[in-house]
């Protein structure tokens, strides 16, 4: 969950390291640190506890020239965040730095047979086992920086994105990774080549991207071509991608928090997300995917969506679309628990894996136990080249731009969509979907980005309504049917942000406990919709009122039974009733978002919290 760095070419490193950070700053933000090649040949380490701003005030006054460096913003796993457990770490001779993400599990082991060889620790970390393995194994064999990681890392068990300096090897850039994402920008002739955990910190200078691979050590010098060989010694060719990332798209654009732009954003990119796929005019949905892999997923016993967070309660949505318009069987499971039961899983069944960034470690070791036992894997995932992209059989972009913001809210609605596409299709290709229904979700798809912008307008009042509740310390969510999953996701945005304890719940659930917690000081939040039980939904708010709640009813414009039963409305445009959550849910996010800025809490980097779950 941390963020790396690592340049080397003709530039000061400096600059781009902490630019860079910047932009991967969401990944993980409890200590930054950067490590650089001087140009009077000595390795400089600097390191802070807290944000990134805290290590440039630390480097202001030090030597910062160069050509060479690493860099890092890290999420704790091993060790408190402090400055002696940031990155870099230097190995004993203080002559090799590196900096990791991911997590080394048999660390106890080599750390206490580095003791017996005479080492010393200065930290808590895993990550400087592996800084000390690396130089014991280059002074023991005589190795080069390159062939002493490759074979420290073969005694290695765990996970690891990590790039490596050594000052007898000026300008020589060493990297690996395995099950921890790592992006190589490629400059022009070879001149420079930039390193990150993801792309947004290289685009600004080249859109040629190395995605390197599970156990591919690299080695980067200025005015080579890029070396690569597996931890078996195997050569590989690199292969170098363009990437088409606006880099606008990972700025702020005017606005306070990137949380709120993503909110804001959604309207257009979800039009990108349907283009190519909705034609409204010839009334069709076409995903390729489905049309390459027809016969394999409509003969699927069952489909299993896997993902965390976020991407399990859009799963949960995906798991009645699909049912109600394909009706093929859906299970959804949290991709941390899947492998750790011993699930049924072989070659009848699809597992359809969710991650925004693609790089999620849970969701990464279900798809792939699913895949040894020969089910076919549908990734739904929004960074291209990503390691779910490359490891499943087929799936669909949700193409929705890079979210910064930690608190999903476009991947959030772009999963929802590519679901709801992914159901039509289904459902046309094996005949149980209604034409006349097809062509009218079709029509209000169409119309989907109009709907979004309306609510949009309302959030001047919705703010005005948020400042009201920062008194809160805890708040209900309630919804049925396809709205239960965004009650649950409406409770989950106000937990990261806020700090509010939050729940959701089905509405009907009520009663059967929670309604003990009602009284005039509990916010409930109603996604009260005309759907086909909205009479249900109506009963259970007045069984609400008659214990005092405070109640936030998400309504169709034009309602006035609600509107005349509970404290505060918001308004959303009436949509097909299996589209209603892409609507629902931006009051939400919106209503979240205000109540933590009104409460002062850091929106885009909430405590504790990082945006790619990299490790277990």
């Amino acid at each position: 969950m941390c963020g790396i760095v690592g340049y080397t070419g003709w530039r000061d490193a400096y600059p781009i390291l902490i630019k860079g950070l910047k932009r991967l700053e969401y990944r993980g933000y409890d200590s930054a640190g950067v490590a650089l090649q001087l140009s009077s040949k000595e390795l400089a380490v600097y390191k802070t506890k807290g944000k990134v701003a805290n290590l440039e005030s630390a480097a202001a006054s030090q030597p910062i020239d160069g050509l060479l460096g690493i860099a890092h913003t890290r999420w704790a796993t091993h060790g408190e965040p402090s400055e002696r457990n940031a990155h870099p770490h230097y190995s004993e001779n203080r002559e090799i730095a590196l900096v990791h993400n991911g997590i080394i599990e048999n660390y106890r082991e080599l750390k206490r047979s580095l003791i017996a060889e005479g080492y010393s620790f200065q930290s808590d970390t895993d990550t400087e086992v592996l800084v000390q393995l690396i130089e014991f194994t280059k002074e023991k064999y005589q190795l080069s920086l390159f062939r002493a990681v490759q074979e420290a890392l073969r005694h290695v068990i765990g996970a690891y994105a990590i790039a490596v300096i050594d000052k007898q090897e000026p300008q020589h850039l060493v990297a690996a990774r395995k099950s921890s994402p790592l992006a190589i920008g490629v400059g022009e002739d070879n001149r420079e080549f930039f390193l990150a955990s993801d792309s947004s910190p290289i685009i600004e200078y080249t859109r040629n991207i190395i995605f390197v691979n599970d156990e591919d050590i690299v080695e980067l010098v200025p005015g080579q071509s890029p070396y690569i060989e597996t931890l078996s010694s195997e050569v590989i060719e690199p292969q170098i991608n363009k990437v088409t990332l606006d880099l606008g798209m990972i700025e702020k654009e005017g606005h306070p928090h990137f949380m709120i732009k993503e909110i804001l954003d959604q309207p257009r990119v979800l039009c990108d997300c349907m283009r190519g796929r909705v034609n409204s005019e010839l009334k069709e949905v076409v995903l390729s995917s489905v049309v390459d892999h027809r016969d394999r997923l409509l003969s699927a016993r069952r489909i299993v969506i896997v993902g965390c967070g976020t991407s399990w309660h859009a799963a949960l949505i995906g798991k009645q679309l699909i049912e109600n318009l394909a009706r093929i069987p859906v299970e959804v499971e949290y991709s941390s628990e899947f492998r750790y039961r011993n699930p049924i899983v072989d070659a009848s069944d699809v597992v359809v894996a969710m991650s925004q960034s693609g790089e999620t470690a849970d969701t990464l070791a279900a798809i792939r136990l699913a895949k040894e036992r020969g089910a076919f894997i549908y990734g739904i995932c929004n960074s291209v080249g990503s390691s779910i992209a490359r490891t499943t059989d087929s799936g669909t972009y949700i193409h929705v731009g890079p979210e910064i913001g930690v608190a999903s809210t476009k991947a959030f609605t772009g999963q929802v969509l590519v679901l709801t596409l992914l159901a039509l299709c289904l459902g046309r290709a094996n005949g149980t979907l209604d034409k006349t229904y097809y062509e009218q979700i079709i029509d209000d798809l169409a119309v989907l980005p109009d709907k979004m912008k309306e609510i949009l307008e309302q959030k001047e009042m919705i703010e005005r309504l948020a400042s009201r509740f920062t008194y809160a310390h805890n708040f209900i969510y309630l919804g049925r049917g396809i709205n239960f999953p965004v009650a649950l996701e409406g409770a989950l945005k106000l937990k990261e942000i806020s700090y509010i304890h939050a729940e959701g719940y089905p509405a009907a659930e009520m009663k059967h406990g929670p309604i003990a917690l009602i009284d005039e000081e509990m916010p409930i939040v109603v996604i009260a919709t005309r759907d086909k039980i909205y009479e249900k939904i109506v009963s259970n708010i007045q069984e609400i009122k008659a214990r005092k709640g405070r109640i936030i009813a998400i309504v169709n414009k034009g309602d006035t039974q609600v509107r005349n039963m509970v404290d505060f409305v918001i308004e959303v445009p009436t949509i097909a009733p299996d589209l209603e959550p892409l609507l629902t849910v931006i009051p939400l996010q919106l209503l979240s978002y205000y109540i933590a800025v009104c409460k002062g809490k850091d929106v885009d980097q909430p405590r504790n919290l990082a945006k790619s779950v990299t490790v277990e």
